[in-house]
């Protein structure tokens, strides 16, 4: 196995925090009900993505501020999603919510500044994989991942 082989796996590995990972999964899981009409807790989606509560809060809380889901108060209140956002809403928007946009723009190596006038020695080799870990997280839709979950395709939990 080639050293850069190694590092991708790594990287992949590593690609979200696994705030963003819990992000991703509750905003599907939001979707999924949305989509049949219904408002979640945050009890509930803590419980279906198998999160600490009050960690799935603080997820749900920085998705909400940043107008990936939307929330409401009271006996009928919950999280949820508009119709158009499932479609509107990226993978993208989530883990520009949760993790910022680190993972396309940061050095591989870690070097502080790393570009194409200043590459580290494996700049040149991640400009496609970043490449196409963008297209992948901007093109991929709540409603599509809410979808597999939804035909038994994909799953939430292990």
């Amino acid at each position: 196995m080639s050293f850069i082989t190694v590092l991708f796996y790594k990287l992949a590995k590593d690609m979200f925090s696994k705030s963003c990972e819990y992000g991703i999964r509750a905003a599907i899981y939001i979707a999924k009900q949305s989509m049949k009409n219904r408002k979640v807790s945050q009890t509930e989606i803590a419980k279906s993505i198998d999160s600490p509560v009050a960690f799935t809060a603080k997820i749900l809380q920085k998705l909400s501020k940043m107008n990936v889901i939307r929330s409401s108060k009271g006996p009928t209140g919950g999280f949820f999603l508009e119709i158009p956002d499932l479609d509107r809403v990226k993978l993208w928007n989530i883990v520009v919510a949760i993790d910022g946009n680190s993972l396309l723009e940061d050095c591989s190596l870690g070097l502080q500044k790393c570009n194409a006038l200043r590459p580290c020695p494996l700049h040149a080799s991640f400009v496609k994989i970043r490449e196409d870990i963008r297209i992948t997280l901007e093109g991929t839709s709540l409603r599509f991942l809410a979808e597999e979950v939804s035909g038994g395709l994909a799953f939430l939990k292990r």
